[in-house]
């Protein structure tokens, strides 16, 4: 059981998804909400922000297991 899953919502997956899926959802809306591709619009460059975040904790498996048993809060302190 994971103790959040914003960053499974954030990538559009669950929170059984393989490092594959992972990768995958990434790509796919790392180029949605690119800032090159959305110059007037300040949310996709906010989007773009947390899926990269998301992303950057998800791929690495122990922050991935950190993040799955305790949350976000306690990585980012």
């Amino acid at each position: 059981m994971v103790a959040e899953t914003k960053l499974y919502t954030a990538l559009g997956i669950k929170p059984e998804a393989t490092q594959d899926e992972i990768k995958k959802a990434y790509r796919k809306s790392a180029m949605k909400h690119h800032p090159d591709k959305n110059p007037n619009n300040p949310q996709a460059n906010e989007k773009f922000k947390e899926v990269s975040q998301a992303y950057e904790i998800l791929s690495d498996p122990e922050k991935r297991k950190t993040y799955d048993q305790y949350g976000l809060e306690f990585l980012l302190r």
